[in-house]
């Protein structure tokens, strides 16, 4: 990762904050800032308008382009020397016949892959089972956590909203479903929901800081702005294939973000560990900035539902097995196959003996990683994963539901809704406190203020003359307010050293 020289970002104060972004300098500015650069610029600069399929070169319809010649430098990096080089082909061995195995688990058990689990029993001890096997899929639903009739009223004010709004954008334009909509009251008042702020802090404690205990709180939720979904039965255009957040190429090309993973590329996938936190806190997920980046790291990616809404009703796929996924994903670019798949049988095809180190210099492939998008994936790019069985449908869903999936999980949404009524989701996601974030949740104040999209979205004038738009007094309660960077958090009570200091520079650089 390209480094500059900088201040810390503990010495800053929120006068010098600005001055520091002068005494930057870049060796290379193709490659986009280093993340101590990012954590201390002020404002984002803003993004063309659009809608959600400027994030998805499949969606926009964008053909794959070489990388350039940099990504075969760092991909002889990765491999390393020849006995990390036997460590990795041993590791492949293992895993692509791991893979083989859960491709067959899921094909055999569905929906049974994701854990279901009540808000009560979430929010106060859940068994050592139920964590386990929250921690193996990645995936799960919690029931019951809005109120049934909230959540249905829910949806018909954003109705309104939306019918009070002609103007707003959507996607697909002309039956708009996902809208470019972030400060409805409906969705203000969902962010800050005491029970979905319980189980984010729930969520939270799956994951282990050690190591970053004064770089994260897994105390303090923030709030995130996010589109919403009404997704209409017979929908097919909302088709968004297999892919995951968090950046694509970054994974590799930050060192930082790289660390993450360092088990996986030392040959060693099974000590893995993806409810570790380290290094994600400080990863740079955002090197290009384009439409497809995010300004945040994202614990959790999760939506609230609005309706009823099962298999084969418009509703997310996820891949159920986090540890097993995060290693085929680091380590697919670093294999080639010898033989195409026409020549060969399928089983002949995924053998490892058909997959061979790929120690071409300039060989820049890193499959389904475009620069500024989302990483995707299909047969052709990750043939192991076998996506047409081992991706799974949500159980069955109830307005006030949510459904969660681990930052690394690969997501889609079903190609065709056969349902006979409204897909609707509000998308609010796990976010928690750190100095990356708090400088986001600054930013996305200053946009919620003038009702302009939040930063990591199309941008353009937004909401700012929309009738019925969401105000400051529309943030209720203490904890809600916090996270949306309204007022200051608390340094008193029984907080480590570290965690009182991370929110007394939480709280400067919010202006507090």
């Amino acid at each position: 990762m390209l480094r500059t020289s900088h201040v810390p970002v503990r010495a800053l104060t929120t006068a010098k904050w600005s001055r520091c972004i002068s005494t930057q300098t870049h060796a290379e500015p193709s490659r986009g800032p280093s993340m101590s650069m990012m954590g201390m610029m002020g404002s984002k600069k803003e993004r063309e308008e659009g809608d959600i399929s400027s994030v998805f070169a499949s969606l926009a319809g964008e053909a794959a382009k070489p990388l350039p010649a940099r990504f075969g430098e760092l991909k002889q990096k990765i491999v390393g020397d020849e006995a990390n080089q036997r460590s990795l082909v041993e590791s492949w061995s293992r895993l692509t016949s791991r893979l083989r195995e859960v491709a067959e688990e899921v094909d055999r058990k569905k929906q049974d892959c994701i854990p279901q689990i009540t808000y009560d029993d979430l929010v106060s001890s859940p068994t050592s089972a139920v964590i386990d096997s929250i921690k193996t899929s990645g995936s799960l639903i919690v029931k019951n956590v809005i109120p049934r009739e909230t959540a249905e009223r829910w949806l018909e004010d954003v109705k309104q909203y939306i019918q009070g709004n002609p103007e707003v954008k959507g996607f697909p334009k002309d039956d708009k479903q996902v809208f470019e909509l972030y400060w409805s009251k409906t969705q203000l008042l969902a962010r800050s929901h005491p029970r979905s702020f319980s189980v984010q802090k729930s969520l939270l404690r799956l994951f282990s800081s050690e190591g970053s205990d004064n770089d994260v709180s897994l105390n303090v939720p923030l709030s995130y702005a996010d589109r919403l979904r009404i997704r209409h039965p017979g929908d097919s255009q909302f088709a968004l294939g297999p892919h995951s957040d968090g950046g694509s190429v970054e994974r590799w090309e930050d060192e930082t973000y790289r660390n993450v993973y360092k088990e996986i590329l030392r040959g060693k996938w099974e000590r893995f560990d993806p409810w570790r936190i380290g290094d994600r806190v400080k990863a740079n997920q955002n090197i290009y900035d384009g439409p497809g980046s995010c300004g945040v790291f994202r614990a959790f990616q999760g939506w609230t539902s609005l309706s009823s809404t099962g298999p084969n009703e418009g509703t997310l796929r996820v891949y159920p097995f986090i540890k097993e996924l995060s290693a085929y994903v680091l380590l697919r670019p670093l294999f080639r196959e010898k033989q195409s798949r026409s020549s060969l049988t399928n089983d002949q095809y995924l053998s490892p003996s058909n997959w061979e180190l790929d120690l071409n210099l300039t060989s820049t492939a890193f499959p389904g990683s475009p620069l500024a998008r989302c990483q995707e994936y299909n047969d052709v790019t990750h043939p192991h994963l076998e996506l047409g069985r081992s991706m799974v449908s949500m159980p069955r869903v109830e307005p006030g539901d949510q459904a969660w999936w681990h930052c690394d999980t690969i997501h889609a949404v079903e190609p065709t809704h056969k349902g006979l009524g409204p897909s609707a989701v509000l998308y609010i996601p796990t976010v928690p406190l750190t100095l990356q974030n708090i400088q986001y949740i600054k930013d996305q104040r200053e946009n919620f203020t003038s009702g302009r999209p939040a930063p990591d979205f199309p941008g353009g004038v937004g909401e700012s003359g929309f009738v019925g738009r969401g105000l400051e007094g529309d943030v209720v309660g203490k904890e809600g307010r916090q996270a949306m960077g309204l007022e200051p958090f608390d340094l008193g009570g029984s907080l480590s050293e570290g965690e009182r200091e991370l929110r007394r520079q939480a709280n400067e650089i919010l202006g507090f």
